[in-house]
């Protein structure tokens, strides 16, 4: 027991430091955490001021196809697809804007439906995006995502690939590519 005393002894003077360190860390912790909530708040609370002026502009009357889209997307982030789809329905019925920016509303409309589970009309709003853009790296993208989906293997790999055609150091295509090739392969597709 004696020979052990110098070791309590060096262990008594660490407890201090140690306890500091687990502190620091602890606040460290605490404040990252207290930055992320706050932040999502402020973001969430900027969505509902937006998605509430363009809702008041809506109900008046005043509200441009751009309105019905914006709202749409808000609504989108918020994850409230069904309400987002009404709008974006809306806004692809009065667009008179550019028709390379109707693929956006497209684009924005198939999201909502593969959010859905509504695969097969997703694909269709997708298939619209990129017949009006045909440069819409997203829209191929998402088109190749509910190809995936659809186990429609043969699709997805084409969809990559145009998007790789565009944006040829696309990682999320050339990922998915990859794994669309061997899944063909394996089937014998």
């Amino acid at each position: 027991m004696a020979a052990l005393q110098p070791l309590f002894d060096t262990a008594e003077g660490l407890e201090t430091p140690i306890q500091l360190i687990y502190l620091l860390a602890l606040l460290g912790f605490l404040a990252a955490g207290a930055y992320l909530v706050v932040r999502q708040v402020l973001i969430r609370r900027e969505l509902d001021e937006a998605a509430k002026s363009l809702g008041e502009r809506i109900r008046t009357g005043e509200a441009t196809c751009e309105d019905y889209y914006e709202l749409g997307v808000i609504l989108t982030r918020k994850r409230l697809f069904t309400q987002a789809t009404k709008n974006l329905e809306k806004a692809k019925k009065l667009w008179d804007g550019e028709e390379s920016d109707l693929a956006q509303v497209h684009n924005a409309l198939g999201f909502c439906y593969f959010s859905m589970e509504k695969v097969d009309m997703a694909i269709a709003e997708y298939r619209k995006a990129v017949d009006l853009q045909q440069g819409y790296v997203t829209a191929w993208n998402n088109l190749g995502d509910a190809y995936e989906r659809s186990k429609d293997w043969k699709n997805a790999l084409a969809a990559y690939q145009e998007a790789l055609a565009y944006a040829p150091n696309n990682s999320i295509a050339m990922q998915r590519m990859d794994y669309c090739k061997t899944r063909v392969e394996r089937l014998g597709l």
